[in-house]
């Protein structure tokens, strides 16, 4: 899975915060990862040096393998909470995303058993 990190002029990005974004990202959509190709991470702070609540903005674009891709977006107070609220978001996304994948798959499956019983 690759998980590539951009951030706006106003956020200070550095290996650090890569370092823990791909961490984050890595261990909370593991038990995804044969499915689940890229993770696009765009960080910003919308109001810039102005400063303000909940203005810095965390978006996450999830492309799963044979899907359209899932976006999300967070807004908090401070970069770590933006982060991982959407990545708790994109989690959440890509898991009902592939659960209804599933149970399309078996559904048809039953319905192919049940023609060829029939």
């Amino acid at each position: 899975m690759q998980i590539q990190v951009n951030t706006d002029h106003n956020v200070k990005g550095g290996d650090l915060l890569i370092k823990y974004v791909k961490g984050l990202l890595n261990d909370s959509l593991n038990s995804f990862i044969d499915e689940v190709t890229r993770v696009e991470v765009y960080i910003s702070d919308e109001n810039g040096p102005k400063g303000g609540d909940d203005d810095l903005r965390c978006t996450m674009e999830a492309r799963i393998r044979g899907l359209q891709p899932i976006a999300v977006t967070h807004h908090d107070a401070n970069i770590d909470l933006a982060i991982a609220g959407a990545a708790d978001r994109i989690t959440r996304s890509v898991r009902k995303t592939l659960e209804k994948r599933r149970e399309v798959k078996l559904t048809q499956q039953s319905h192919k058993t049940e023609e060829e019983l029939g």
